[in-house]
């Protein structure tokens, strides 16, 4: 029996995964290397942090590799001085 959406949501968010990614998520927030300052997101959602939209987005593309996606972001956020 396949996953709901949101059944889906709930899993990955409850996740060992999911708890690896936040703490990556995390140390790239207060690393100076990487500008994870949002000034302008299509997503107008009260105070969605970095680490939650990111979160949110990989919980709603379930076959997305995590993996894959957060080398992307590290790479897409590194400042480059």
């Amino acid at each position: 029996m396949a996953l709901t959406d949101r059944q889906y949501k709930r899993t990955f968010l409850e996740s060992a995964e999911a708890a690896v990614i936040k703490v990556q998520l995390e140390t790239m927030v207060k690393d100076p290397m990487y500008n994870t300052q949002s000034f302008y997101t299509t997503l107008q959602v009260d105070d969605f942090t970095f680490v939650e939209k990111h979160l949110a987005y990989l919980s709603d593309h379930p076959k997305l590799k995590a993996t894959e996606y957060m080398s992307n972001l590290r790479l897409k956020t590194k400042s480059r001085k």
